[in-house]
């Protein structure tokens, strides 16, 4: 089943370390502006909509068996 990791990007830096070290560091993750907590309701839409772009793009490129 496709999985996509979806964070903000505060958290690249771990996410990174941690998908070396499980063997996979070429892993692909979806990524949007930190941080959400004081973000309006516009900026959250705008933000849902490039995750889902993201997210889509990563799927698609490991169907293809472009992606780890």
């Amino acid at each position: 089943m496709p999985a996509v990791g979806v964070m903000t990007s505060a958290f690249v830096d771990g996410a990174e370390l941690m998908a070396g070290a499980c063997g996979a560091p070429d892993y692909g993750f979806a990524v949007i502006e930190h941080p959400i907590s004081s973000a309006t309701g516009e900026e959250l839409l705008e933000r849902a909509v490039e995750i889902v772009r993201q997210a889509e793009e990563l799927v698609l490129a490991g169907a293809a068996g472009d992606a780890p």
